[in-house]
């Protein structure tokens, strides 16, 4: 077993792995992951003895002090959840009859130019830090950044801090879900990027694109776990027609086929992680619409909880000074970190705002159009050519799309003309 471990990010590449990789059992994805996930249980565990505690001796009526308003609104909070409507659809997004389609089409289409525009810089940046060196010169060549954890704290802590700054400047609901809930959130969401940032290690960037591409059904799958959500047979036939016409164009269009698509068991293994984990946070964070709140008090929620995973994770490693000390040699890397964290805290102000007025499916389906514009834009400004196969698979996707408005919109009208206490949608 050691040996197959050992092999794991060596395997099958098509490229030789850098030697920074192959150091040491502390350069090994599978080992990292278990550190910091070990990290992590160090505050889940005791966080969650303590709630238990609280609740069996029922201090919501028992208890005293001036520590009684913090524990209740952590383990708690201070409002009851809204009840789910027939249709599966949460309250604080669900569409107000008195809102004209021009509206709806203006606030899809800002949250898809938002989501667009943050994440294809993100995605850019993503790339140059994980994949190059930094200070190379012609008798050095350089050394590469190799902490993901430390890019997602740098991410989380600019995120937190933006949305805690928002929070306090404006007018906010009054806050009623219990805190600890946003901290199954948060956990999937550092392990997402964690898998993501590592993923990069191993595959080439058109690979990892290409994987992304096929979110959508899991997506629902895990709404259906996690939310108790019912689809129709056109939610799924449209999420797969998206998957497959993404990905005839993704696979026709990337340069260097033969090279760019080889990939290693180690990236499979880390990208799939990546799918699950964010699948689940997307829906959780759905769920969690439930309760009164603002998109910026779910990023506040589960931002606070990021930093604290990942802050002392990073401590008990040892490896915030070590990661602090690299900025301090590559001030390149330092303005590529920065920039980085400011495109991913500006994602998640469209990524809760979307998900808040569309849904966990509905952002899943920008998320992944924004594959293909990533590789249309290359193709624009560096001449590749489109393929047949790949202009077929664009006109896969854009028919889905009208499929779903379509479908969509015809669901509305018969729900309008139901009795009051009968549900349109067909459970799957």
């Amino acid at each position: 077993l050691p040996l197959v471990l050992v092999s794991l990010p060596t395997m099958a590449t098509g490229e030789e792995i850098p030697l920074g990789l192959q150091d040491s059992w502390g350069d090994f994805w599978l080992f990292r992951f278990f550190v910091n996930a070990a990290g992590y249980a160090s505050i889940v565990v005791p966080g969650f003895l303590l709630i238990q505690y609280f609740k069996r001796r029922n201090y919501l009526e028992t208890g005293r002090g001036i520590c009684f308003p913090v524990i209740k609104s952590c383990v708690f909070g201070s409002e009851a959840k809204s009840v789910h409507q027939d249709d599966g659809s949460l309250p604080p997004r669900a569409e107000s009859t008195e809102s004209s389609t021009a509206r709806q089409v203006f606030k899809l289409l800002f949250c898809a130019a938002g989501l667009q525009a943050s994440y294809l810089t993100w995605g850019v940046l993503q790339e140059r830090v994980m994949t190059r060196t930094y200070g190379a010169t012609e008798t050095d060549p350089g050394e590469k950044f190799k902490d993901s954890q430390f890019l997602v704290f740098m991410n989380r802590i600019l995120a937190f801090t933006v949305a805690g700054l928002y929070c306090a400047l404006t007018k906010q609901p009054r806050h009623g879900a219990p805190m600890y809930k946003y901290s199954f959130a948060s956990l999937s969401n550092i392990l997402s990027s964690w898998c993501q940032y590592e993923a990069l290690k191993y595959i080439s960037f058109p690979t990892q694109v290409l994987a992304k591409a096929s979110k959508v059904i899991p997506v629902m799958m895990m709404g259906k776990l996690v939310s108790r959500k019912s689809y129709e047979y056109w939610e799924y036939l449209t999420a797969a027609l998206i998957s497959v016409g993404v990905s005839m164009f993704l696979l026709s269009s990337a340069p260097n086929r033969h090279v760019s698509t080889v990939t290693s068991f180690s990236g499979i293994v880390l990208l799939a992680g990546y799918i699950i984990f964010d699948s689940f946070t997307s829906n959780w964070q759905d769920a969690l619409f439930t309760y009164k709140m603002s998109p910026v008090q779910m990023m506040f929620g589960v931002n606070v909880f990021s930093c604290l995973f990942t802050v002392g994770s990073l401590l008990e490693q040892g490896a915030l000074l070590e990661s602090l000390r690299f900025m301090a040699r590559h001030s390149e890397f330092t303005a590529h970190a920065v920039l980085l964290s400011v495109c991913s805290a500006c994602g998640q102000l469209f990524i809760f705002y979307t998900i808040n007025q569309f849904g966990a499916a509905v952002f899943t389906i920008i998320m992944t159009l924004r594959q293909a514009f990533a590789i249309l834009l290359s193709c624009l400004i560096y001449g590749h050519t489109v393929t047949v196969v790949g202009g077929l698979g664009v006109a896969v996707v854009f028919m889905a799309l009208f499929l779903r408005v379509y479908a969509r919109s015809r669901m509305k009208k018969r729900s309008k003309k139901l009795p009051p206490g009968e549900s349109p949608v067909q459970k799957v």
